[in-house]
C-alpha cells in the first residue's frame, strides 16, 4: 500500500534554476519508475550547512511530498545516489489526516 512521504532533498549549491528544475525532474522520473507518485514540491532555496560536508559549505533545500509503497523506500535511496544530483536526502512518513489539517 501506498503510503504518504515528505521527503527533504539537498541539491548542489552550484546548480542554477534551470538545473534545479531538471534535477527535481529527474527525481520525480525515478520516483515513478518505482510506482509512486509526485504530490508536490517547495523550494526552500540555498542554505549554509552548520558544518562542511564533503568540502561543501552550502546546498539548495526542497521539500517533496510523494506517495510510495514502503517496501520501495531503499531501492529509491539507491537510485537517487546512482542516478540524479541530490547532495543528501531524508525521509519522513506523513499521515494523512496530519497533511489535511495543515492545508
Amino acid at each position: 500500500m501506498k503510503a504518504l512521504y515528505e521527503g527533504l532533498f539537498i541539491f548542489p549549491e552550484t546548480l542554477d534554476e534551470e538545473q534545479l528544475d531538471q534535477a527535481i525532474d529527474a527525481v520525480k522520473v525515478e520516483l515513478e519508475k518505482l510506482g509512486g507518485s509526485l504530490e508536490s514540491t517547495t523550494r526552500l532555496g540555498k542554505r549554509s550547512f552548520a558544518r562542511p560536508m564533503k568540502k561543501k559549505k552550502a546546498g539548495i533545500y526542497a521539500i517533496i511530498m510523494f506517495h510510495l509503497d514502503g517496501g520501495q523506500i531503499p531501492a529509491f535511496k539507491h537510485r537517487l545516489k546512482l542516478s540524479t544530483n541530490v547532495f543528501r536526502s531524508q525521509f519522513v512518513k506523513k499521515d494523512e489526516s496530519d497533511v489535511t489539517q495543515e492545508a
